[in-house]
């Protein structure tokens, strides 16, 4: 599925749901829900693409794997944080939304203390001793 497709699916997705927020609520949440799916099921091979050539870059400037794997996990929880509190905000649940950009938020930084203190201590090595 190309961009084309996926616009023109949401566009009809957007269209159906604001025809259908007032007769039926729930089926029109549903909508979303389902078009949502489908156009991460049509990406997600793309983003295996991204995420291969970027372990393939890692490689390439000697980084260690374990630095580019947590990289990876963290834009894999941004992402899907995202998508959690966007479906949230559509079925006007704001408060769940802020939860799990929350939660999201919380886990990237934990998966990130080990890049930090590595930066750290690097730049600890580099400082003068008196």
């Amino acid at each position: 599925m190309d961009i084309i497709q996926i616009v023109v699916l949401g566009i009809v997705a957007s269209i159906l749901y604001i025809v259908l927020k007032d007769l039926n609520t729930s089926f029109a949440f549903f909508l979303i829900l389902i078009t949502g799916i489908i156009i991460f099921l049509a990406i997600i091979q793309q983003i295996g693409a991204v995420f291969q050539l970027l372990e393939t870059l890692g490689e390439k400037a000697n980084i260690d794997g374990m630095y580019m794997e947590t990289i990876l996990k963290i834009i894999g929880i941004a992402y899907i944080a995202e998508l959690g509190a966007n479906l949230t905000k559509d079925a006007g649940l704001g408060s769940v939304a802020a939860k799990i950009e929350l939660a999201g938020k919380i886990f990237i930084i934990l998966l990130a203390i080990p890049i930090i203190t590595a930066v750290i201590e690097a730049i600890v090595n580099f400082l003068p001793t008196n």
